[in-house]
């Protein structure tokens, strides 16, 4: 009989810290966020509509949103490789990051860089679809890799001698962190994803 009560606590136990686990995995910390109607590129800001992402302060890796947007789409493999979705937890079910790294790698997306190092060690990407849907999340960039590991940062990544934190437009970004001397945007303020396309047409007019 005892022996009974013993097991059966054990594995009420094992399902309390199971159901504990998944809990602070899946659903813990996790904040909604809508009501975005532009996303920061560099120095400029984008428009999007119909956002739903979730964000959290306990990581910049726990941002994922999708949305809508008329951006120009343009088929380019230049952050194929380096765009890797994480895997957003399961209530989040519009973010599918097995799906999109597929439709990365075979061409049905773009993968477009929206901002390097804010928060610092962190890189914004977006993977654009040509029917404007949209889905954004962060990653961890060389620059972070280095200084989280305390490793020598590489050639060309700013310093991360002063972090601030900033308040912005509640509408756009809850909180961001940037270093003091963050990376420089793109020459006159135009996002990176677009430089391609701005190249294109100069070419075509030359």
């Amino acid at each position: 009989m005892n022996g009974k009560v013993i097991i059966t606590g054990l594995l009420g136990v094992a399902l309390i810290t199971g159901a504990g686990l998944w809990y602070s995995i899946e659903r813990a910390y996790y904040t909604s966020v809508t009501g975005v109607t532009e996303v920061r590129s560099y120095d400029a800001f984008l428009p999007v509509s119909d956002y739903s992402g979730i964000d959290a302060d306990t990581s910049p890796l726990k941002m994922r949103a999708c949305f809508q947007v008329d951006w120009d789409y343009v088929q380019s493999g230049t952050f194929k490789k380096e765009a890797t979705p994480l895997r957003a937890p399961r209530f989040f079910s519009c973010f599918d990051a097995g799906k999109i790294t597929a439709d990365l790698e075979t061409g049905n997306a773009a993968a477009v860089l929206l901002d390097e190092n804010r928060p610092y060690g962190f890189n914004t990407y977006v993977a654009q679809y040509p029917d404007g849907r949209a889905f954004m999340w962060r990653q961890i960039n060389a620059c972070g890799d280095a200084w989280f590991s305390g490793n020598d940062l590489p050639e060309g990544c700013p310093e991360p001698t002063t972090i601030i934190i900033e308040e912005t437009d509640p509408t756009a970004v809850i909180k961001e962190s940037k270093a003091s001397e963050p990376v420089k945007p793109t020459p006159n303020t135009v996002p990176r994803f677009l430089q391609g396309r701005k190249n294109q047409e100069m070419n075509n007019h030359g």
